[in-house]
């Protein structure tokens, strides 16, 4: 039987790792609405920042190719994942599925005969919804764990492999997952299409709640003038706690944990619950509790430097210093920003300033998520909550 092929529908973190991991062994299309993107897979360069993925374009013999045509990419597919945006609505309580939902329709109208596999974060229950209106196909549903900046790597390496939906596919798909992972002895899980959803949300929320939980010891240690590291240290000594995700920041970000916690609460719309809502807010708190310690500086101009949420990423989506940033211009201080990866002169109508010089000189307080060897030479200007100096 000849190894099957794959389109991969969307060709952001997920979709670019998951194409090149899988290249290696099988034929691969992405498919994308950009053509700009289009073209740098095509012309062997990633549209994320990922060292692990430019290594593999610039290095390995890939059996892949970029297209915006939607018939070549569908009509000869025996496997399409689906990896578009699904932002969180506030307006609507849930997940925007309108991409995913666009695709599955257009996949069912021209190729019933391949397997779906959902690969963007949906609601709990929504694969099922799916399968249901589309009776001809078979969808599954398969949660991503990845970092940003480290997607390939965490590919490669998973942590498991979950797949829910028909046992038999389901089977046939985590072994194709398996196959391309460097981990010999990962553990595979097949679940309903519900349950694989619900490790995803629940997964990222219980990180939303140790971010959290460590944010808010060092709120508490910050505001009682004690030593916010040999408090985790001690903490994170109980090997039941464990020292991961300590590192104090201004709050959980980026495209999965805000967004994710938000939607597994609206799914407790009929389930009592305090903790989730708790994780939530805690968020929300952490953001007031960081502005506030600024202004207690009494700075006319605040610097942020990057708005990216970490070292080796370029996403600032939902990064926490934004949240930040909006409070102290609500309070009336000027916001400058330094974030290379900006083109545009102006960010929520604050100044980008290009020049790191400059934009050290014209800060009274430079906002920091992370330290950097770049703002050494100002240390006694630098507002961060980092601790250990690691993502």
């Amino acid at each position: 039987m000849a190894p099957p092929k794959i389109t991969v529908v969307g060709c952001g973190y997920v979709g670019m790792s998951l194409s090149v991991l899988l290249a290696e062994q099988y034929a691969v299309t992405v498919l994308d609405i950009d053509p700009a993107r289009v073209a740098l897979v095509n012309a062997r360069q990633s549209t994320v920042v990922d060292p692990d993925i430019t290594a593999f374009l610039a290095s390995k013999t890939l059996d892949l190719k970029a297209t915006v045509s939607a018939e070549s990419a569908y009509d000869s597919a025996d496997i399409i994942l689906i990896a578009t945006p699904t932002n969180y609505d506030p307006d609507t309580n849930s997940f925007d599925t309108g991409s995913v939902d666009a695709v599955v329709g257009a996949i069912a109208a021209r190729n019933t005969q391949a397997v779906i596999v959902i690969k963007s974060t949906v609601p709990v229950g929504h694969t099922e919804k799916l399968a249901a209106q589309f009776k001809e196909c078979v969808i599954l549903f398969s949660p991503e764990f990845l970092r940003e900046g480290q997607a390939l790597r965490d590919n490669l390496y998973p942590s498991r492999i979950i797949v829910g939906g028909p046992s038999g596919p389901c089977q046939v798909f985590s072994e194709i997952l398996r196959s391309v992972a460097v981990t010999p002895d990962v553990d595979v899980l097949v679940m309903s299409s519900s349950e694989a959803e619900a490790v995803k949300l629940f997964a990222n929320t219980y990180l939303a709640m140790r971010v959290s939980f460590f944010n808010e010891l060092d709120s508490y240690a910050l505001s009682h003038d004690l030593d916010t590291e040999s408090i985790i240290r001690g903490v994170c000594l109980d090997e039941r706690i464990g020292s991961g995700y300590n590192n104090p920041s201004f709050g959980y970000g980026g495209y999965c944990l805000p967004k994710d916690t938000k939607q597994l609460l609206a799914n407790y719309d009929q389930v009592p619950q305090t903790l989730i809502q708790a994780i939530v807010s805690s968020n929300v708190a952490r953001k007031d509790f960081i502005a506030e310690a600024i202004l207690q500086r009494a700075p006319k101009t605040v610097g942020l430097y990057r708005l990216v949420m970490k070292a080796g990423s370029d996403n600032f989506r939902e990064s926490a210093v934004q949240g930040v940033m909006k409070r102290l211009k609500a309070k009336g201080v000027e916001v400058i920003v330094f974030e290379p990866s900006l083109e545009d002169d102006l960010f929520y109508n604050s100044a980008v300033i290009r020049d790191l010089a400059a934009f050290k000189a014209q800060s009274d307080v430079i906002v920091s998520n992370r330290m950097a060897d770049d703002l050494t030479d100002v240390v006694e200007k630098v507002f961060t909550r980092d601790v250990f100096g690691d993502n």
